[in-house]
């Protein structure tokens, strides 16, 4: 199935950027995708001090605009952290997916909040105002089931590997990184997941926006489960394609059968919630 990604170029005006979201929705739909994700924050800038302003409740604006997106596709549609979401006074950092009917089948709340402090490059802390989600995040489509991350959460390997656990054979991380972490992180973190759990990995970014007071590294990436890099965008708003092949991936969970080989009399890792 053809999987796209749209690197999405984020303005401070919300009615903006999901007009051209479902823009680029339709556009990647005319051209075969099946599943489409949109990136972090691709309704509101990137800040602790946005999320306040551009919170909403689920359902709300954003979010009833992507169950029409996807409905009028007939797509699986990833929405990116479509809306810092507000719920009982607290603010998540909330992605939801959308079937081709329209009704949502997922809304993963960001488990791992994204609080750095590199001296000199960058200081970030998301812990400020919002609240972390407590569950993993998966939904089946007719291709394969997709397992759901936020950004920071592809740093956390055991996330991933309970994601392959559970059957998933696609990740999908919406991530924003910025120009200190992206260029040294940003793909090795993919191709790790990718290769330690023999699954395709997709993260998708915003487009790069220099006087943004956050600046996203871009280069939305698609990793195969042999740790090759099979698409890549750019800084620029773009969409990416790639054909996400089931039979390659069992091809090579056959040759190198990691999953039957683990050795759980001597370890384990395990889903709580």
């Amino acid at each position: 199935f053809r999987l796209a990604l749209i690197q999405l170029r984020v303005s401070a005006v919300k009615s903006d950027n999901l007009q051209r979201a479902c823009g680029l929705v339709r556009e990647a739909s005319a051209k075969g995708a099946k599943v489409v994700a949109l990136p972090e924050c691709f309704n509101s800038p990137y800040g602790t001090q946005y999320f306040k302003e551009y919170a909403e409740k689920i359902p709300g604006e954003s979010t009833k605009k992507l169950s029409e997106v996807a409905k009028e596709c007939s797509i699986y549609l990833i929405g990116g952290r479509s809306i810092p979401e507000e719920d009982g006074g607290k603010l998540y950092n909330t992605c939801t997916v959308f079937g081709p009917d329209g009704a949502m089948l997922a809304k993963h709340r960001k488990v791992h909040l994204f609080d750095i402090n590199i001296p000199g490059k960058i200081q970030f802390k998301e812990s400020e105002t919002l609240s972390s989600g407590n569950s993993f995040s998966m939904f089946d489509t007719p291709y394969c089931k997709v397992g759901l991350g936020i950004c920071y959460d592809i740093r956390f390997a055991e996330m991933a590997q309970i994601y392959g656990q559970k059957g998933c054979q696609l990740l999908i991380y919406p991530g924003a990184f910025n120009l200190t972490t992206g260029p040294a992180h940003w793909e090795l973190l993919q191709r790790g997941r990718a290769v330690d759990n023999q699954v395709y990995v997709a993260a998708v970014s915003p487009a790069r926006d220099e006087k943004a007071s956050y600046v996203a590294w871009g280069h939305s990436t698609v990793v195969n489960p042999w740790g090759e890099v099979i698409a890549k965008a750019g800084a620029e708003e773009t969409v990416i394609y790639t054909d996400i092949d089931l039979k390659k991936l069992a091809e090579i969970r056959q040759q190198i059968p990691i999953l039957s080989q683990k050795r759980c009399d001597l370890y384990d890792i395990e889903m709580k919630k």
